[in-house]
């Protein structure tokens, strides 16, 4: 069944019609044994939240967040999670071989996207990598040799139905930059991105369809699998506690739920989905390649998601002493004030589409200590990601975090350990020896899926940062006389 006709008549069945209140998601997760203890602490945080965006001095009135959710999603009937690393699997990792080797860096993200899509994906089996096992499933479902290498013909054949599904339901498989989980979106369906509680939440526009992911400090997955089973509303069909992973669904009011989720290092990743029983006839074909791509620890990096904040978190470096800042040029769009955290206001100056980069300008700062930009460029090998991250994501620690990551051939970065990113558009790539090689951008799901795709996670090194900066006038500093993180801000867009 195609998507148009359904399209069009949930238009006129839904357009004008005010949302049930069966259609609110549930309230945020709270750690299972420290519920009433954690409220207090998340109140703070939310007045942090809203004295930053106060000092940014929005000059219009700002408007009522949205209600925090936890979506309680939709039972994904075929049930069993499909992780992409078990705990017995975790020490093997990273022994094991590149499925996808030989294959041309900007396809390999359109081959996965199309075997998670299929349901080829079904995670590790024995030990074995899991896009392997994805192969050889695909081999064995098209009746061809299975070696589990991936000939051209066969990768022509994944990547056209790829393009068929992204065509007809905006598929995309992407990084959540809130959580780090990797997850598949039919982001035609979902269409609006919202920054959620605990995670990220997309819906369509009247909430007929909603996928959130979340991300929970705790080690009790027992006591967090009863809380969801009790949420209210809600009538368990089925449930299933497996050493390190969960999995809820059933009614939720009149929609359908499923929850996933997996417990490592003391968090907990997972995601929710809800849909309106109407909707199960154009929701259950992507409910299964969704369940499918779900990945609460990747091993391999996907493009990021880029939901819309009224207020964003990022990083920016400076670079000269009379108050310029460079940092990454889609954090700063459509900003109503741009806030360079400590020193003030901050007007952008100039930006360049070819490089990613945004040149802002604090006017009236004192004392500050600009990046040192090196003439040489970067080489391979590793790097530390040094940014503000989201301050949600600080937990009361210092303003600034290291994530490692190494530098591959050209500009990409490959992360070693899957990480929320939120606030690192911007950050800055150190070198061994603590000097900057350039700044990091994050390449957003608009690039993602069937078609070829960039990096997820780019370098655009020193010498890019150079001109940019000497075609504006701004003279960069060549010597590194001043410690790298000194220069590093946050930076924060106000928006509508």
């Amino acid at each position: 069944m195609r998507l148009g006709p359904w399209v069009v008549m949930l238009v006129f069945a839904f357009g004008a019609a005010p949302a049930r209140a069966d259609d609110t998601p549930t309230q945020p997760y709270a750690e299972p044994a420290k519920a009433n203890a954690d409220k207090p602490g998340e109140a703070k945080a939310a007045k942090g939240h809203k004295k930053e965006a106060v000092q940014a001095q929005k000059p219009a009135a700002k408007p009522e967040p949205a209600k925090p959710a936890t979506i309680k999603s939709t039972p994904i009937k075929s049930a069993a999670i499909k992780t992409e690393q078990t705990k017995a699997d975790a020490g093997k990792s990273e022994a094991m071989p590149d499925a996808l080797a030989g294959i041309p860096g900007d396809e390999r993200l359109s081959v996965q996207a199309a075997l998670l899509w299929a349901g080829d994906y079904t995670g590790s089996i024995g030990g074995e990598d899991p896009m392997l096992s994805a192969i050889k499933n695909y081999q064995k479902r098209s009746k061809g040799k299975v070696t589990g290498v991936l000939t051209a013909p066969e990768r022509a054949n994944l990547v056209a139905a790829a393009r068929d599904h992204e065509q007809e339901f905006g598929w995309s498989v992407v990084a959540d930059p809130a959580t780090g989980v990797r997850i598949g979106l039919p982001t035609k369906l979902v269409p609006v991105a919202r920054d959620a509680a605990r995670g990220t939440r997309w819906s369509s526009a009247h909430g007929e369809v909603q996928v959130e992911t979340f991300r929970i400090k705790t080690n009790d997955l027992a006591a967090l699998f009863e809380q969801e089973k009790k949420e209210p509303k809600r009538q368990i069909e089925s449930s299933a506690l497996r050493g390190d992973t969960f999995s809820v669904s059933g009614m939720q009011g009149l929609k359908r739920f499923s929850v996933k989720a997996q417990l490592r290092d003391g968090e907990v990743r997972g995601f929710t989905m809800l849909y309106d029983q109407m909707m199960e006839g154009i929701v259950a074909p992507v409910t299964e390649a969704i369940a499918s791509s779900f990945s609460p620890f990747p091993e391999r990096s996907a493009p990021f998601a880029a939901p819309a904040k009224s207020v964003e978190y990022g990083t920016g470096l400076v670079v000269s002493a009379l108050g310029d800042i460079v940092t990454d040029r889609k954090l700063t769009h459509g900003c109503q004030v741009i806030v360079a955290k400590g020193l003030g206001n901050a007007e952008r100056i100039a930006e360049d589409p070819e490089s990613g980069l945004a040149l802002l300008r604090v006017y009236g700062a004192r004392a500050l200590s600009p990046l040192a930009l090196p003439l040489g460029t970067a080489k391979r090998g590793d790097v530390t990601l040094v940014g503000m991250p989201d301050p949600k994501e600080q937990d009361g620690r210092r303003p600034l975090t290291e994530i490692k990551a190494r530098l591959a051939d050209g500009v990409a970065i490959e992360l070693r350990e899957p990480v929320p990113m939120a606030g690192f558009s911007g950050a800055a790539a150190l070198d061994g020896n603590g000097k900057v090689v350039g700044m990091i951008e994050m390449r957003n799901a608009v690039l993602a899926s069937a078609a070829s795709a960039p990096p997820p996670v780019r370098l655009v090194p020193a010498p890019t940062i150079r001109a940019f900066l000497e075609a504006r006038n701004v003279a960069p500093v060549s010597t590194q006389n001043t410690d790298a993180q000194a220069a590093i801000v946050r930076v924060i867009c106000v928006r509508k």
